[in-house]
């Protein structure tokens, strides 16, 4: 008799762990499935936009509408997914960091940063993505936005002004043309992006060096930009 419950138990036991083996197979293959989907529509929209059907979607990837509200039960929800992985898996931690070491000169701390930033302003999925994005009004263009100016804008305009003897931004908020004197930085570096994936017309050969001299003017320019906006 004991010898029959022992084998019931081991048979008991071998069926529990094939179950597990299964479940955490199905669970692999499902994240497996997702990624390659969201990868697929990543590449759908960088290509055709935002305003396209879901059928068209569901047609370019090979896959059923039912299947695809499995993994992303509506539009939105893919779209949320989309700007995880297109900017903030994109992000660097470390830019805010460089950007505050003042043992480094300001200068230096800019070319640093924005030699790095501007690599991803440039990638054929972001620039499409964040035009496109802007078109169909999606809100990641205006999350983008508030996290850029937040966490990058507002720094270095605190840091010009610790270098030219402003008060911080922590006392006095941002004015108009200090943001946007870094507007229109962003914007010519994000322009060579454009030129090159959107007109599909020849951007600089030397790109690194087109960057550093827009941070040499932006050097040059920002004291004058500051005392004229603090001292109103």
């Amino acid at each position: 008799m004991a010898s029959k419950a022992n084998g019931s138990e081991r048979r008991l036991n071998k069926v529990k762990r094939q179950k597990v083996k299964v479940t955490r197979r199905n669970r692999l293959d499902a994240d497996v499935r997702a990624k390659q989907i969201l990868r697929g529509a990543i590449s759908f929209f960088a290509e055709h936009g935002f305003s396209g059907q879901t059928r068209e979607l569901t047609n370019k990837l090979g896959v059923s509408k039912g299947l695809l509200y499995r993994y992303f039960p509506s539009k939105k929800i893919l779209i949320d997914k989309v700007y995880e992985e297109v900017f903030l898996r994109r992000w660097n931690p470390k830019w805010e960091s460089i950007l505050s070491d003042r043992s480094h000169s300001l200068v230096d701390r800019l070319k640093l940063f924005y030699l790095d930033y501007s690599k991803m302003l440039r990638e054929y999925e972001w620039v499409r993505i964040y035009l496109y994005a802007g078109l169909a009004r999606a809100s990641i263009n205006q999350r983008y936005v508030k996290l850029v100016v937040e966490r990058i804008y507002r720094r270095i305009i605190d840091e010009f002004r610790n270098e030219f003897g402003y008060p911080s931004v922590e006392k006095i908020k941002p004015t108009e043309p200090e943001l946007e004197m870094i507007w229109n930085l962003h914007g010519s570096i994000f322009y060579i992006g454009v030129r090159k994936w959107v007109y599909y017309v020849d951007v600089p050969l030397d790109i690194d060096g087109a960057i550093e001299r827009m941070v040499d003017g932006l050097y040059v320019n920002a004291k004058d930009v500051m005392r004229g906006a603090l001292s109103r």
